[in-house]
Order: structure tokens, then sequence, then C-alpha cells
């Protein structure tokens, strides 16, 4: 085991360890003035926060550690003390070991901060250190199960000053609004309040879907978090109709109308970040029901790299977008994420000198420097017109949202044959299965060959929470049953859902993909020209790297990031 390095000053480990050159330094010095050095550095972007962490560990003899993004500190470790003395401190405690507990400090300077936690806890400290931001994000999950553990004290608590956390805006238009009873009611302090408190909620919980509807005694919220619809404490039935009409106001919708379905959606902007939500109304027996999709950009990857490809599928990937013309196509059913995988492909290729157009419906998410149409059928801006027009501006890359139909897919595939990259989502059961339904639509086996370049399959699954997971035995029948190899398992630990107030007791906490990625190569091409069935493209596909939907599947159980009964809830038997 080594010994521990003795620098003399911080300065000294600043050079030693080559993270900044004397020239750095004295300038820093200069920079700081009466600052001392270390604080500077926190707070100058001249030193990343890990270097700096592992820096001040080396100086002051201390182990240095990485919180995991999900760490949620034990709940009687956090008890031990006030809340506020973690905070102040910018500590939080990881582990008790008969009388000494482990800490992790955000600020290592604080040379007291140790001997405040140890009088306090009457405890002997072994302390860790961590960049602060990992600290005070470890900080802000513990009061988060503490505000999950009791939904209505947590209620109250985002309820309270919500109005300057949260501002609004809706897309303008020239309409007069009817001043009436319902607008009026609408509007009232009680109201605003309890959409404001809905809307931050689900910001705070991850949830992608809002649900209030009207039962007939009741009204009844729902969030849809990591895939599964999760009950929170309603609002009072007496103000269903006004919290519906506020929503209407402010996706400037009109009020008065309860017998037809609306669409419309608006901006909110709280917790320090800017979200789309996309609201559909619904008129049922016992009154409108109102789901509100949350779009945040920040959950879109910002590369391909972040989709968690291995690596043949994510090489496939990274070869064909770069490629200057071909068709690209992404399949899978309904909120399969197959849109986002999509922007995560634009991400990388919107550069300042590439023109790129989308055709949405709708468009999901609003991404700078990117032309973005808006396809409404009802007025007869279809995919197939807007296409047209789109070949007309001079586009690079050309995003089409669905080809729903034969004329969208042969102007598609023609495009990408004369010198245009075009990326589309279409609806078959696996990539394989892209070929046969192209040919369905019309478009010829030979036009598709020359085209093709990649075809891709997903579905989303959801995570095992990393926080109450728990190892389990796989029945042999199930593996059996599912034609899965019991070889494939071993020497690995399988891990199945528990429960912990972090991901609302339903053992999954995120969602990721699975993906198939079908690249076409010369046999492919070969096999489509002779119009091969489906299957057939399959196996020359397996042959020749191709992981299956299933596959991907198993493998990511093995990796004890998802459970069997996930896995397979997703891909099937097959």
């Amino acid at each position: 085991m080594s010994q521990p390095v003795h620098y003399p000053s911080f300065q000294s480990a600043l050079l030693q360890r080559g993270v900044l050159t004397q020239e750095q330094i004295q300038a820093a010095l200069e920079e700081a003035g009466k600052l001392p050095l270390e604080r500077y550095l926190a707070q100058s972007k001249l030193l990343s926060p890990e270097a700096l962490t592992l820096t001040v560990a080396a100086y002051f003899n201390l182990t240095p550690i990485t919180l995991p993004p999900a760490l949620i500190p034990p709940p009687e470790l956090i008890d031990m003390v006030p809340s506020q003395l973690w905070t102040r401190l910018k500590a939080v405690p990881l582990m008790k070991l008969g009388q000494r507990l482990t800490v992790v400090f955000g600020d290592p300077f604080d040379l007291l901060a140790q001997e405040e936690v140890a009088r306090n806890t009457r405890l002997e400290i072994i302390p860790l250190v961590a960049s602060e931001r990992e600290v005070t994000d470890a900080l802000g999950r513990a009061k988060a199960r503490t505000d999950a553990a009791n939904p209505k004290l947590a209620m109250e608590n985002i309820m309270k000053g919500l109005d300057a956390d949260i501002e609004f805006s809706s897309e303008p238009q020239n309409k007069e609004e009817s001043i009436d009873q319902t607008l009026e009611t609408a509007e009232e302090a009680p109201v605003i309040r309890m959409v404001n408190m809905m809307l931050v909620e689900a910001l705070r919980t991850g949830a992608s879907d809002i649900h209030f509807e009207a039962m007939e005694k009741s009204s009844r919220l729902r969030y849809r978090i990591d895939g599964a619809l999760i009950e929170r404490p309603s609002p009072p039935r007496a103000l269903h109709n006004a919290i519906i009409s506020r929503i209407k106001i402010m996706s400037d919708l009109d009020i008065a109308e309860r017998r037809n379905p609306q669409d419309g959606r608006f901006k909110v902007k709280a917790l320090k970040k800017e979200v789309d939500i996309r609201v559909s109304i619904l008129p049922t027996i016992h009154g409108e029901k109102v789901v509100m999709r949350t779009l945040d950009k920040s959950n879109l990857a910002p590369s391909l790299s972040s989709l968690g490809l291995d690596d043949f599928a994510f090489q496939a990937m990274k070869h064909a977008i770069e490629q200057p013309h071909g068709i690209i196509l992404v399949t899978g059913p309904t909120g399969s994420g197959k849109t986002t995988t999509l922007y995560s492909c634009l991400q990388d290729l919107n550069t300042p000198d590439v023109n790129i157009v989308t055709a949405e419906d709708p468009v999901e998410y609003q991404i700078e420097g990117i032309n973005q149409v808006h396809v409404n059928q009802q007025t007869g801006l279809t995919f197939a017109s807007v296409l047209r027009s789109v070949l007309r501006q001079d586009p690079d890359i050309v995003l089409v949202g669905e080809i729903r139909d034969g004329e969208t897919a042969d102007i598609a595939v023609k495009a990408a044959l004369t010198g245009h990259l075009v990326l589309s989502t279409l609806h078959t059961n696996d990539a394989a299965g892209v070929i046969p339904r192209l040919i369905d639509m019309g478009v010829p086996p030979f036009l598709i060959a020359s085209s093709l370049i990649l075809a891709q399959a997903q579905r989303l699954y959801r995570k095992l929470c990393p926080l109450c997971k728990k190892p389990t035995e796989v029945n042999p029948d199930v593996l059996v049953a599912n034609h899965i190899d019991p070889a494939f398992f071993e020497g690995a630990t399988l891990f199945e859902a528990g429960g912990c107030p972090k991901c609302n007791n339903i053992g999954y906490k995120g969602r990721g993909a699975f993906m198939e990625v079908l690249p076409v190569s010369d046999a492919i091409r070969g096999a489509t020209v002779k119009g091969s069935p489906a299957d057939v493209l399959r196996n020359i596909a397996i042959q020749e790297g191709m992981a299956t939907l299933k596959d991907v599947g198993l493998m990511k159980v093995r990796s004890g990031i998802t459970s069997l009964h996930a896995a397979l809830e997703v891909t099937g038997s097959e």
C-alpha cells in the first residue's frame, strides 16, 4: 500500500499533481485578491470540480469519492442532527459502523466542520471529500424523500410562495376571451396555486404526464413516473371545472367549449428550467379530463453516445448519421422513445454549416438551430405536402416525424436518393420488418436497397431503483418458457424490484431503451432486391453481429440494470 503524500502547501499540491502551472497559479492569486486561493478556484472555472476535489483530498490526506447520481443518505443518519446542520456544513452522512460515522464533506477547507459533526453526533468521524455540487444534490434528494413520505406536507410546502417560482407563457393568438363566471373562478388564487402545485410536483418527481380526471364524486390526480401511473392527493371536486378552465386559459384554448376535445400547449419556467407542456382535454361522462405531457429538454440525450448503446450498435448508428445521403428509420410502438432517439442524432448533426428541417406532428421539443414545421392534417398540411416543400428549402438533413403512407414513403426514399440524409420513424415489430413494411407501402425493393442505410427497433424499459433492488433467483421454468439458456446468467447476480420512498415504492426509477440496430449491408441489400421475408433479413443481420431486442434486454438483466420481468415485459418471450 502506498504511503500518503504530504504537500507543504496547497499551491505545491496543485503543482505536483499537474493540474495548474506556476504561471496559472500566480495569475489566479492576482485575480483572487484577498480571497483565499482555494475559494477562488472553487468559484472560477479554471479547474473542474472533480480536479479541485482530488487536489484538496490529496492536500488534506482525505479520501476522495464520487457520489452516485441516485444516492440518498440513510434517513436514520440524516435525522441524527437537525437537517439544517448538514446543509450549513455542506456534509452528508453515508454509513455508521459501531461508533464510527462516515461523512462526505463538500468543503474540506472548513476544518471545524468535522469537529462540529463529531460534537453533535457524539461519534468518531471518518471524513471523505466530494464536490460541493454532489453533496448538495444528495441532501436535496434526502429532502425529496421526506416530502414523498408525507404527500400532504409536501403539497403544502410546494404551494408556499409558489407564485414567485413559476412563470407561464403560451403561443400568442389574436383571440378575444369572454369574461364570465368560469373565467373569474379560474383566475382565483386557490385555483392558480393548485395548478402550479400540480406542475411543480410533476417536474420534481420527473413525471412524463399529469392526469387530472373527473370521477362521479371526486377528482383524481395521477402522475406517470417511469411508465407507471402513481396516484397523488387530489384537489377538491368542487374546484375541478375551475382547474380545467385555468389550464385552458394557460393553453389559449376555448374555456366555453366542453363538448369537444381540445389540444394546446404552453411553457412553464420552474425549478430553474423551462419546460414545454403539451395539453390534451377530453370530455368524459363525469366532466373533462386533461392530460399534460411534460417535454423537458434537459431530459434529451445530449448526443448519440449517451444513449447507452452497445459497441456494435453505436458504431453502426454513428457511421449511418455520418453519411451524406440515405434514409435511417427508427421503429417501435407509440411511446417507445423513437423521436427522442432521432433528436439525439440531430444533436450530433446540428452545426452551423448544415441545414436541418423537420416535419413533426406535433413538434415535441423546440431545438435551437433547427427549422421545425408542425404538420396539421386537418388543414391539409400533411407529411407528404410538407416534405415536398421542405425539399425546395435546400436541406442537408430532413427529419420526418412518421412515415404513415405510401406517398410519404415514396418522397422520403427519393429524397434520400437525391443527396439528402433522411431520418424518420415507422411502426413495425422489429428492425428487419422495416423493409417488408416499405414494400407493402408500394416502394420498389430496388429503391429500398439503394436508399436505406440503417433500421433500428427500440423499446423502453424500466430501470431498477439502485437503492432498493434486491438479489433474486430466477425460476428455471421461466427461463424455459421464454427460451432463455440458463447458462447465460451463470456467475451473474440477478435483481428484482424492491420498494422505497425514492422510487415511490415501485422498485423502479428511470427508464432506458433496448435498441436493435440493423445496418444495411451488401447481403441485406441483395436479400431486399430478391424480396426476402423479414425472418431471412433478420437471420442475415444476426450473423453479421446484430443483437436482437431480447438479447439486449437480457444483457441489461445480467448487468443488474433491470429485472428479468421488466425486460420480458417489453421484449416478449421470442
